[in-house]
């Protein structure tokens, strides 16, 4: 499975190429009929996948009037990277990697769809240690700067522990769980469906997961601000193409098992290792429910403790001043940061949609 969930810091000249082309998308969002949305490999995108292949991004395409070209990346970075630079209208990101990515990078974004969150999917792992406090003292693998790194900073924290009492180690995941067999890797960080395989190493001990942080790192797909403001139709196929592959996804049925099934082969596991994967997610298979977790007051808690990571971790943009440079927007009107600078923002509108009926 390719990496899902990991982040890089944008160069200089990257960054300022982003900020060029993202000015020119914004000044060409305008009505359109062709658009483009990019996606890549995880248990809650899936979807997308699957509904390209089963003619359901074409259903609801047709019923507006509109063309959706959807495009698996095997590289999830490339893919918000070309997000970044106009080159696709939406894409599947994490709530942390849309600020730090797009955001960052200048690119004014909306979260069209909150799709889950993870809710046990990552995990911390130590070797023949069943305490999350041994973990201090040791050298710790992980995709450094990813969502990972965010939940080493989160558990460490549980404990009244910092950074400063480990060495995070920068690892791939595709080299994670050839790492953990060796002898000098002892704790480790990371996303299933690698936590699935080192906890079935005999030494390998869970001490902390994304369940005991829930509703911290949120799957989403996010859509350019201008163009949706343009194109709000593009909004509502996203919506209706969301909830229909929902129904079907978790249908306790003939037809929802080989979607499962489908979904799992083409993740790189069978549809027990997708169940299970699927457990350990809060899949918001139902609007309703989207909706009262997106308008939710913990939402700006968790953005805050967010944004001060990435601030912390020097990915909110060269030379930023503080947590605040960037502005973060949500469904009640409230803003965390500049609000003459915002580039990421929360809405219930194409989900409240769903939910009502009125797609």
């Amino acid at each position: 499975m390719q990496t899902v969930k990991k982040i890089i810091s944008i160069s200089i000249t990257a960054l300022a190429a982003s900020l060029a082309l993202s000015s020119a998308f914004a000044a060409q969002a305008a009505p359109k009929k062709d658009f483009k949305v990019a996606w890549s490999i995880y248990v809650g995108w899936m979807p997308w996948g699957y509904a390209n292949d089963h003619g359901i991004v074409k259903k609801w395409a047709d019923k507006y009037g509109i063309n959706i070209e959807v495009t698996q990346f095997n590289d999830y970075v490339e893919s918000m990277n070309q997000y970044t630079a106009g080159a696709y209208d939406a894409v599947t990101l994490t709530n942390m990697d849309g600020l730090s990515i797009p955001a960052a990078g200048g690119v004014d974004t909306t979260a069209v769809i909150v799709g889950d969150f993870s809710n046990g999917n990552d995990a911390v792992i130590l070797k023949d240690k069943t305490s999350l406090a041994d973990i201090k003292g040791q050298n710790v693998n992980l995709v450094e700067f990813s969502v990972s790194h965010y939940l080493l900073a989160r558990a460490l924290e549980s404990i009244g522990s910092t950074e400063r009492d480990v060495k995070v180690v920068n690892t791939s995941d595709a080299d994670m769980v050839a790492a953990f067999q060796t002898p000098d890797v002892s704790a480790v960080v990371t996303w299933n469906p690698l936590v699935s395989t080192i906890m079935e190493t005999p030494s390998a001990k869970k001490v902390f997961d994304s369940a005991q942080i829930p509703g911290e790192i949120i799957d989403l797909m996010v859509a350019n601000t201008n163009l949706l403001k343009d194109n709000p139709d593009f909004g509502k196929a996203l919506a209706g193409i969301w909830y229909d592959t929902m129904k079907v996804m978790t249908a306790d049925s003939a037809e929802g098992k080989t979607a499962r099934e489908t979904m799992g082969k083409a993740s790189g596991t069978d549809i027990a290792g997708f169940e299970a994967q699927m457990a350990a997610t809060k899949l918001f298979d139902k609007a309703a429910d989207a909706v009262a977790f997106t308008a939710s007051p913990n939402l700006p808690k968790t953005m805050d403790l967010v944004r001060n990571f990435l601030f912390e971790k020097g990915l909110l943009g060269n030379g930023a001043p503080s947590a605040d440079v960037i502005g973060i927007a949500f469904p009640d009107g409230s803003v965390h940061g500049d609000k003459d600078n915002i580039k990421f923002r929360f809405t219930t509108e194409y989900m409240d949609a769903a939910a009502k009926g009125a797609l």
